[in-house]
């Protein structure tokens, strides 16, 4: 049976898109508490099926697919411009294709105008006549209003005009900003992205007989899985060494591994391979708030995105593309990298960031054990001495010496010139990942 936190995002799921949601009207109609109505708006939420915005309320809104990334609905811009809705709330959920400022001729205007856009433009009521009568929402600039027969018009087209204080061009800067965000966002893989669905994952029963075990093992070729309670909450984990020397009769939950890792599926993809590498296991139950199984992510699974993204174009940059993207080989010798120190780099004093500094040494560190064919490397403990401040334009030299690699473990010195100065020293202590 669901539970009420279950039946709440299922009632939310079966509303029509657009459609306003509160918490004492879905507490009143499930006759459940308030704390729990707003729980399961929250998840709803983090979930992309509700948004909430300032001055309207939460609105159902329609889920987007990840593909979408480079998309915003309009209910997105009227939270990024800080802005107010003064009809046209039915299609906030809406999503726009492309954006058009109105700083033209009316005409002009118009030929750019389409089903689907948005006009950004001040208090030109004959532009927002004609835009909503093109299929195109309006977001008014200026902090301007607009007259009741255009707001009257946005509700018959289900079309949102919008107004924001901020300039035009202010505007445009923020909703550019948001669409890069999302470009970055998009390139961080979650659990979601690539785990093994409930439906084809391998559990047992707390319950069940350790024959059960054997019987998945020849199934599945596999020897860790998850063990859930009857309501299919995971109370445990079961792996080859907990069953040495026991009888095929002894009940699982006798000789399971209680509390295991668990993550969720907005757990990023990156932390989930530091916790398989660090604990040394093969695979992690993915579950719900609740603790309900919702599938598997194996080291198969993990490895497999990661070649993946690897393959993929660089679309929107962190502050770690930019650090790898600065640092180049020298033609002299491939375990010494040269960088140059850019705006992007720098704090508000500045001078190099102490962030940017430790990850210039890890990326070099890291090239040079893939140089030596060591693998990648995990980073355990990293001990920076900023010697001397690095100035903007800077040309640093970056010098790691592999001091010691076994099987498992490399501890690395890192030193780093500016011109015949020594400016820092690292000395990095990691674990290594051999593909």
């Amino acid at each position: 049976m669901a539970t009420k936190h279950e039946q709440i995002l299922q009632h939310i799921l079966s509303l029509e898109i657009g459609h306003k949601i509160s918490v004492r009207n879905i507490a009143k109609s499930l006759n459940v508490s308030e704390g729990t109505a707003y729980r399961a708006i929250k998840d709803a939420e983090n979930q992309g099926i509700v948004s909430t915005i300032e001055r309207v309320g939460t609105v159902r809104i329609e889920q987007k697919n990840k593909e979408n990334f480079e998309q915003l609905t309009f209910a997105e811009v009227i939270k990024i411009v800080d802005g107010q809705v003064l009809g046209g709330r039915q299609g906030l959920h809406k999503t726009l294709n492309k954006f058009v400022i109105g700083a033209m001729q009316l005409e002009a205007m118009m030929r750019y105008t389409e089903a689907g856009s948005l006009l950004i433009v001040g208090n030109r009521v004959e532009a927002h006549e004609l835009a909503l009568k093109e299929g195109a929402a309006v977001l008014i600039t200026g902090g301007f209003d607009t007259n009741d027969t255009i707001k009257r018009l946005a509700d018959e087209t289900e079309l949102p005009v919008m107004t924001t204080s901020y300039d035009t061009f202010t505007v445009a800067s923020m909703i550019n900003r948001a669409i890069y965000d999302q470009l970055i966002k998009k390139e961080i893989v979650l659990v979601e992205d690539v785990y093994t669905p409930y439906s084809k994952s391998y559990y047992l029963y707390a319950k069940d007989k350790l024959q059960r075990w054997y019987e998945l093992s020849e199934q599945s070729a596999h020897t860790r899985y998850p063990v859930v309670d009857e309501k299919e909450r995971v109370v445990g984990i079961i792996t080859a060494k907990d069953i040495i020397d026991k009888d095929k009769d002894t009940p699982v939950e006798k000789i399971m591994t209680k509390d295991p890792i668990v993550v969720q599926d907005k757990t990023s993809l990156a932390y989930v391979a530091h916790v398989m590498v660090w604990e040394g296991i093969e695979v992690v139950p993915v579950a719900e708030v609740s603790d309900k199984l919702k599938g598997v992510i194996s080291r198969q699974d993990v490895l497999k995105a990661l070649q993946q993204i690897q393959r993929q174009p660089q679309i929107g940059q962190t502050i770690d593309d930019i650090v790898a993207s600065s640092l180049v080989p020298s033609e002299e010798d491939q375990t010494v990298f040269n960088a140059h120190i850019t705006p992007q780099m720098t704090n508000h004093l500045g001078t190099l960031s102490n962030g940017v500094y430790t990850a210039l040494m890890t990326e070099a560190s890291s090239r040079v054990l893939n140089y030596y064919k060591k693998g990648d490397l995990v980073v355990e403990n990293l001990t920076v001495y900023y010697l001397k401040p690095v100035q903007i334009d800077s040309n640093l030299v970056i010098k790691p010496k592999l001091l010691e690699a076994g099987r498992i473990y490399a501890k690395m010195d890192v030193e780093v010139f500016n011109g015949k100065k020594m400016v820092g020293k690292g000395l990095l202590m990691a674990q290594l990942i051999d593909r």
